[in-house]
């Protein structure tokens, strides 16, 4: 089946191989790259994005949800950058309204000095906001708190503060940016590979790239080339230069998802400070209960990060700490761990230390990478970026037009799910299957897996059920029981045989293992819509 007009994978692809030179080739669609090929495009330059995998299928959608200005900043003395992010979360609440929301969270406090300390950080966090703050924090009783928190640890309570965050869904917003880029003339291809970098007397002049599903490799000519990669971009910057330093400590971001009973309530608890100086989030996300995060440093750069030992029982001890009923192991749904590119700092003696800003590089050999940063200030970032590339290309001088740009799909939002397909939900609402939801638990239909194979370049069972879908973090055991489902309806898009059919159900069942998918349970017994 085509997508629309002009952007099904085969019209970009094709795309992509006949023009002769591009201003702009974004490798990497996370976060960062999408940024910077949606700043680009809005710019009026020609650009192109290719993503090995599956766009933000690496750490961008493995956040903890949130667009925030980062509480815990403010004891480190970062004002710049909570005062940045908090001025892009209102910018996103403003341009994509379908998919960033306002969450209100609570602090529980045990001791009277807690709560003065954390009202006045937050009295602050609200004037760094400036125009661009939600709602003002104030104190709370000890009946409010317990109000606002039905399931929270009466023992001990004092008393909480409440403050104003917004909530995301991290792969949607990058498939909205993805869209964003077609619908202003870019190209995004996902599932195509960098295999090298085109120099040129010293200079670098595109790549070398391979679409994963042909193994056909080809060039693409550009004037510039920006690395995007996010933990993967001390790799790239080596192959334009074998010898280039390190620049990134990644660090390991452990999430877990639970029933919502454990916290029945609309608003969200954080943990001010860990045994390990950092906060911990338990946040209401799509009918479950997401719990995290913690800050393990890495060496090894696995394509699907595991939690370590320890990591999924620190959460649940902390959150045991908070909770009057607390979940065990046996309670967890899914886990979830992502890396994050942080910048590589002396002076920090933990990853907890190490700062979560952004720099861009440009290489002797012309590479633009963007290292660093977070989901919250990536179109700032972006911003960044391609001016630097446009200096070192001498491409025309054109300003930033992505502040008040309304990403892909935006619309009011109207309160429930399905919000995360904005304007696109009426003509999702009219293919086969609208009403037929696939698993008991999910409210997944087969509407939704015809829509990501022709309008969102889905092209196997994870980029359904782990991007376009959030069933895989929300219960990997669903998840699994829907992907014989998913895959015959992805065949049937796109033109597959029966062999596989198998192989993508036999794959995504040893991912969603992973996730902590109980496949012993009868996926036979979740019953179809």
């Amino acid at each position: 089946m085509s997508g629309p007009p002009g952007q099904s994978r085969a019209a970009l692809l094709a795309r992509l191989r006949a023009d002769p030179v591009w201003d702009v080739l974004v490798v990497g669609g996370g976060a960062s790259g999408l940024g910077c090929a949606v700043d680009a495009a809005a710019r009026g330059y020609q650009v192109a994005l290719v993503e090995a995998r599956d766009f933000a299928q690496g750490t961008s959608s493995r956040s903890t949800k949130l667009i925030h200005g980062g509480v815990r900043y403010l004891a480190q003395g970062r004002l710049g950058l909570v005062r940045e992010a908090l001025h892009e979360r209102a910018r996103l609440l403003e341009n994509a309204p379908h998919l960033v929301r306002p969450l209100r969270f609570v602090v529980p406090a045990r001791r009277w000095s807690e709560l003065a300390t954390v009202g006045a950080g937050l009295g602050l966090y609200d004037l760094l906001a400036g125009r661009g703050g939600i709602g003002r924090s104030r104190l709370l009783g000890a009946a409010e708190t317990r109000a606002a928190l039905p399931g929270v640890k009466a023992d001990g309570l004092c008393g909480g503060v409440a403050y104003w965050d917004a909530q995301f869904d991290d792969a949607r917003l990058a498939l909205a940016l993805a869209r964003t880029l077609a619908d202003l003339g870019g190209v995004p291809l996902n599932h195509c590979a960098l295999e090298r970098l085109l120099i040129e007397d010293g200079v670098i002049r595109g790549a070398v790239v391979r679409d994963t599903e042909r193994a056909e490799p080809f060039a693409l000519r550009a004037r510039v080339v920006i690395n995007a990669t996010g933990v993967w971009s001390d790799q790239v910057r080596r192959l334009a230069n074998p010898a280039a330093p390190a620049t990134l400590r990644p660090s390991q971001g452990v999430h877990l998802v639970v029933d919502r009973a454990f916290l029945p309530g609309r608003q969200a608890l954080l943990v001010p400070r860990t045994e390990d100086g950092r906060v911990l989030f338990m946040i209401p996300w799509q009918d479950r209960l997401l719990l995290g995060t913690t800050d393990t440093a890495r060496a090894d750069l696995p394509l699907e990060p595991e939690a370590l030992p320890g990591e999924v029982d620190f959460i649940l001890s902390t959150a045991a700490r908070y909770l009057e009923r607390a979940p065990g192991r046996a309670d967890v749904l899914s886990v979830f761990a992502g890396l994050r590119p942080l910048l590589e700092s002396a002076a920090a003696r933990n990853s907890g230390e190490l700062s979560r800003e952004h720099v861009v590089e440009v290489s002797a050999q012309g590479l633009v990478s963007m290292l660093g940063g977070k989901w919250t200030t990536y179109r700032s970032m972006a911003a960044d970026a391609v001016d630097a590339a446009i200096e070192w290309a001498g491409l025309p001088a054109r300003p930033c037009a992505t502040a008040s740009l309304r990403l892909h799909g935006a619309a009011a939002p109207r309160g429930d799910r399905l919000d995360a397909y904005g304007s696109d939900l009426s003509g999702l609402e009219s293919l086969p299957g609208a009403g037929r939801v696939l698993v008991e638990g999910l409210d997944l239909t087969e509407a939704e897996v015809r829509h990501a194979a022709r309008a969102e370049w889905a092209r196997g069972v994870e980029d359904v059920l782990a991007r376009r879908h959030r069933a895989l973090f929300l219960d990997a055991t669903l998840a699994a029981c829907a992907a014989p489902a998913v895959a015959q309806i992805l065949a049937a898009e796109l033109g597959r045989d029966e062999g596989w059919v198998a192989a993508q159900t036999d794959a995504f069942h040893a991912l969603a293992s992973a996730y902590g998918a109980s496949l012993s349970r009868a996926c036979a017994a979740a019953r179809s819509g």
